[in-house]
């Protein structure tokens, strides 16, 4: 299963982390501890030393002098039980409690002195052994408490440094969190500058935005899009050649054949004349179909990218476009008895009026044709909220809401509609419209009948 790099990084560097920070807490628990536990190690010391001077010897006997008074204070504590025995030379009791445990074989003093853990009474016990001297021998002398100072220490050393410790693992954490998020940061900008593209926009990346690391990788895009750049301008000359070379025999061709439609009204044989108009009639249909079709392909290649520049785009009036190609179908209009109307208002965009008017001429075209006789198709330009628009709405069959993207693409025709299209027109326009940065609405015309195309333009 896929992951993303910065899980990847997070997973590879917050672990380890971790395990370091919580090594660090426990080493400074312990160096902590160890100084801590000396120091009462060493005040039991210094008790079995002084309980060492009060042994006395006269040559063969041994004695203990500890007045009751100072055994009472040697064994106030406010925490811990304090205990003691002193052992003669020959290791039998000389005073205090003998049931302290005796000194773990082998284990040998340091600077005269054993110190070992045990047990007295069921209750953990810490037991310092000092050797002092008595009538020219050695007595042993033993001091042992309990553990309770010692294991609140050591409470109070975890809690005094957890809580700094877990700030600082949730500090490096976070630390480690956002520095992997502002590292990734570069490329979560180049995948927003992809995203952001139209399928239709092959400009290279700047490789100087991105970085080292990931060089590579845009130049192997960059060679992408420039291998499918090319594809597509192969595929544009294409289009543009075939669409020109077509073009002109076709319009000889209907040139022949009106001439031959009007000689043969002109023709004495009825009979001959009815059978083959007939079939000339449907040549010249088909003529025109396919001719407009080879005007479509040329203009769809004139419209997409690589077929314009943007840089060569100048202030253009709608309204003037819309004033120069009205007479282009105000005729087709009265043949079908539409009323073709216009409500123009000044609206200056930044475009190519070449492109601006074949937008234009689909709009109409789908409009007269698909409107029955009798309709009504109307053209507005003019300026709304500071952006120019383009409008043409109709009262005819209208394009299904389901079906309004789809008949964006090329070639698609909504089921069962009449008319000689080729289902181009409005890929056309689709493909101006992003040429000028503009975008495209397709909705019910007035009172919710027809169909309402609506062209907006980045502010002027």
């Amino acid at each position: 299963m896929a992951t993303s790099l910065r899980g990847r990084l997070l997973k590879a560097l917050l672990p380890p982390v971790a395990v370091l920070l919580t090594l660090g807490a426990i080493a400074e628990y312990f160096l902590a501890l160890e100084p801590a536990s000396e120091a009462y190690d060493q005040a039991l010391v210094d008790v079995g030393i002084a309980l060492g001077e009060r042994i006395r010897s006269n040559g063969e006997e041994i004695s203990f002098d500890l007045p009751g008074a100072a055994e009472q204070v040697l064994r106030t504590d406010k925490y811990d039980s304090v205990y003691y025995h002193v052992r003669r030379p020959d290791g039998s009791p000389l005073a205090g409690d003998p049931g302290l445990p005796p000194i773990p074989e082998g284990q040998e003093p340091e600077d005269g002195v054993i110190a070992y853990d045990g047990e007295y009474g069921g209750r953990s016990i810490r037991v310092i052994a000092v050797f002092a001297p008595c009538g020219g021998r050695i007595c042993t002398v033993q001091v042992a408490e309990t553990t309770n100072k010692r294991r609140s220490l050591a409470r109070d050393i975890v809690l005094s440094s957890f809580v700094p410790e877990l700030l600082i693992t949730l500090l490096t954490l976070a630390i480690v969190w956002f520095g992997v998020k502002r590292g990734l940061e570069p490329l979560e900008d180049l995948s927003a500058e992809i995203r952001a593209r139209s399928a239709r926009d092959l400009r290279p990346i700047d490789p100087g935005h991105a970085p080292q690391e990931a060089r590579p990788l845009v130049g192997a895009l960059n060679q992408l899009f420039g291998q499918v750049a090319e594809s597509s301008a192969n595929q544009q000359r294409f289009l543009a050649n075939a669409a020109h070379q077509l073009r002109t025999p076709l319009a000889g061709l209907q040139a022949h054949i009106e001439i031959a439609l009007a000689q043969l009204g002109k023709s004495p044989s009825q009979s001959v004349s009815d059978e083959t108009g007939a079939q000339l009639e449907q040549v010249h249909r088909a003529t025109i179909r396919t001719a407009r079709l080879a005007t479509q392909l040329l203009a769809l290649a004139r419209a997409e990218p690589g077929g314009y520049r943007g840089d060569d785009f100048s202030p253009v009036n709608l309204r003037a476009v819309v004033e120069d190609a009205a007479d282009e179908w105000v005729h087709r209009a009265l043949a079908k008895e539409i009323d073709l109307g216009f409500e123009l208002a000044d609206a200056t965009v930044q475009g190519d009026p070449l492109l601006l008017r074949e937008a234009l001429v689909n709009l109409v075209h789908n409009a007269v044709e698909y409107t029955p006789n009798g309709g009504r198709v109307t053209v507005r330009t003019g300026v709304r909220n500071g952006q120019p628009f383009l409008q043409v709405d109709d009262d005819g069959p209208g394009i299904p809401a389901g079906e309004r993207e789809q008949v964006l693409e090329r070639f698609y025709r909504v089921q069962g509609t009449a008319g000689t299209g080729s289902g181009l027109g409005l890929a056309i326009v689709r493909e101006i419209v992003t040429a000028h940065h503009a975008s495209l609405a397709i909705g019910a015309g007035e009172s919710g009948r027809g169909c309402r195309v609506e062209l907006t333009f980045p502010h002027g």
